[in-house]
């Protein structure tokens, strides 16, 4: 199989008469591309960055506020992460974390190993787990409090971070016990919680430094609602994968 990477442009490529079937787009900048004529039976996209930057059109119909809104419909409480003020950002971590509570429970009931099961290359249910420790970290501990080192050693960056020219010393190596993800995962979701508790509506407009791009303007707020799209389209991740463990295991 042909591998493209980083090296690679493509941009502006016309591809004619080829056959893409079975081909993966991981991390690609599919923005802008245009389809004509294509067969995509049984395509499937995963973007948590659907309804930014323009529209997604299918047929000429921007599919884009559908899909969320069947999101929405799906999980509920999904909708509550666009909230303004800290009443309603307290009510969405709530309903967010009650979520999570169920995944985590279900992965329990599973098989042993299950958490560590890697579906098609991806994430694993403890990896996820640990991403959002790195996620509390980037957007709280480091963003909005300001700590000077924010990073917990258990935590797992994006396969670009090094790439991108991050430290990546500051976590540690291998596969850390899962028992030790879930303390320091709910030592996170406490901090969360805690910060939610007492922040005013003031607080939330205080301007923050964007920890990936400085020139970007942000906010308590912003900072916060990223903490909430990250857990939400995780958690779809892992409920998806768990799906597949799940049938592959079949009937029990």
């Amino acid at each position: 199989m042909t591998t493209f990477g980083r090296s690679d442009d493509l941009r502006g490529a016309e591809l004619v008469g080829v056959d893409l079937r079975g081909a993966r787009f991981r991390g690609a900048d599919l923005s802008d591309v245009v389809m004509r004529g294509v067969d995509i039976a049984g395509a499937e996209i995963e973007s948590p960055w659907l309804l930014e930057g323009g529209a997604l059109l299918v047929n000429g119909v921007d599919v884009a506020p559908l899909v969320d809104a069947e999101l929405d419909r799906r999980f509920p409480g999904r909708a509550e992460r666009r909230a303004q003020d800290p009443e309603g950002l307290r009510s969405a971590w709530a309903a967010l974390q009650r979520a999570w509570d169920a995944a985590v429970a279900r992965a329990a009931a599973m098989p042993p190993g299950t958490v560590d099961v890697s579906v098609a290359g991806e994430w694993s249910f403890a990896q996820t787990l640990r991403h959002l420790v790195m996620a509390t970290d980037t957007w709280l501990r480091g963003a909005v409090l300001e700590v000077a080192a924010p990073y917990h050693p258990i935590g797992q960056p994006n396969d670009e971070y090094a790439l991108d020219g991050y430290d990546t010393s500051v976590f540690a190596p291998g596969t850390p016990a899962y028992a030790d993800v879930l303390e320091v995962r709910a030592e996170r979701v406490a901090m969360v919680e805690d910060f939610l508790a007492t922040v005013t509506a003031e607080e939330l407009a205080t301007p923050r430094r964007n920890p990936w791009a400085p020139q970007v303007p942000e906010t308590t707020l912003s900072c916060l609602r990223t903490i909430l799209e990250e857990e939400w389209e995780h958690l779809r991740y892992a409920l998806r994968d768990l799906d597949a463990v799940e049938a592959a295991s079949g009937p029990s």
